[in-house]
């Protein structure tokens, strides 16, 4: 390990620069799963991914997020459209 080495959560490591590329394709990665998991198409071979690489806690807040905000749109969409009535 070099100075640039730290450990990450489950003891392995993560190399500086690419702890940060890490971090946002996780971000990329939990919302395509939650937004496939609205649809309810999962192929197994992803969920498994899925579920050894992303926290069950960010799945949680991730889905809530997701919820709120397709409440938010069905909202605007009925008042877009009984406003115009």
């Amino acid at each position: 390990m070099n100075g640039n080495d730290r450990k990450d959560e489950r003891g392995g490591t993560n190399q500086g620069a690419g702890a940060t590329k890490q971090k946002k394709s996780g971000v990329l990665q939990l919302a395509k799963a939650v937004g496939w998991s609205f649809f309810g198409i999962r192929r197994r071979a992803d969920l498994e991914s899925d579920a050894a690489q992303l926290h069950p806690l960010a799945l949680i807040a991730a889905g809530i997020i997701g919820a709120a905000v397709f409440i938010v749109v069905l909202l605007l969409i009925v008042h877009a459209v009984v406003g115009q009535a």
